[in-house]
């Protein structure tokens, strides 16, 4: 019996698709995007769910003013198709490496991204990054050198425009996906946009409540829901501050009758303590930066409900108390 080869062979167009979606399969599982805070990744994340998983470079329970590169970082930023971060105004660990990399990585910085909302930093004896006088305190380098405010990502309007960035660039980046990143980015902004009516109607009991935060980072978050922040414990949450500050602070909560004053994971909430002592305020805590959350898609979904869960659970004197 003679065996016909042909019933082992592959038919030619099924070998023609074969070859064909060859570099592409190699090409997905060498796409290595990078993302610089937990935030961000979590946005990056979302777009790509299906496709690849992103890499973070700041875990949670760091801070992105102080983080230092370690070597497996800088071996990911190398050899990334893409990065994505909020700018120099706040990763300042990044601007060396990414200058270096000039011309051999894409990057996003999003403050510069056309159609985001962008505030300046506050000013006052409250929020002043500048202090002068006896007690001066110098603020954060990125505060130094531009004067904007950073947190961008705590405004889910700001959120819904760097998904349709990621989504862009993205299906440049890597074109053979560019319908899944365009259909998640689709499913991303309806979630976005239903997470932003439900903090705003959660919130609106406690506008008016006056409270202070560990430092000002929660300006794009305040503004989007109206709420009554009246300062900040420290200037720079890297640096102690002194005695005159501390009784400035006291100060605004006796005349102002602050409720609430919030300390954040990343640093210790023992000047919190300080601070409200024989005051009758109430402590809680805010996290800008998903500390204590698993880095992935809800991340960001997570640390905004927690962030509205915390305001109100500490400002609204009614709330989680049973009638």
């Amino acid at each position: 019996m003679r065996l016909n080869l042909k019933m082992f062979a592959l038919p030619p167009l099924g070998l023609g698709l074969l070859l064909l979606l060859a570099p592409l399969l190699a090409r997905t599982a060498e796409l290595q995007i990078v993302a610089s805070i937990k935030p961000v990744h979590a946005l990056v994340a979302g777009v790509m769910q299906g496709v690849a998983a992103p890499l973070l470079l700041v875990p949670g329970s760091a801070s992105p003013h102080d983080y230092n590169l370690r070597p497996s970082d800088v071996r990911a930023i190398a050899t990334a198709d893409a990065l994505f971060w909020v700018g120099p105004d706040l990763e300042t660990f990044l601007v060396k490496p990414l200058d270096n990399a000039r011309g051999k990585l894409r990057t996003v910085a999003f403050l510069e991204t056309p159609g985001m909302t962008v505030l300046l930093l506050r000013e006052g004896g409250a929020w002043e990054a500048h202090a002068h006088g006896a007690d001066h305190e110098h603020g954060h380098e990125h505060e130094q050198a531009g004067g904007r405010d950073a947190h961008i990502w705590l405004d889910p309007r700001n959120a819904v425009v760097m998904v349709e960035r990621i989504v862009a660039v993205l299906g440049e980046v890597d074109p053979a996906h560019r319908g899944d990143y365009q259909r998640n980015g689709a499913a991303l902004v309806a979630r976005l946009q239903a997470l932003d009516q439900q903090l705003a109607t959660e919130l609106a009991p406690v506008q008016q409540q006056p409270y202070i935060v560990f430092h000002d980072a929660y300006q794009y978050f305040e503004r989007r829901y109206g709420l009554n922040a009246v300062g900040s414990v420290v200037l720079n949450p890297e640096q102690r501050p002194g005695a005159k500050r501390v009784a400035a602070i006291q100060a605004r909560i006796r005349d102002l009758k602050v409720r609430c004053v919030f300390s954040e994971p990343q640093f210790q909430p023992a000047l919190v303590e300080t601070v409200i002592a024989g005051s009758g305020a109430r402590t809680g805590v805010l996290d800008p930066l998903g500390a204590t959350l698993p880095a992935g898609p809800d991340a960001y979904f997570q640390l905004l409900q927690g962030l509205g869960a915390a305001l109100r659970g500490c400002l609204d004197a009614s709330f989680g108390v049973s009638s």
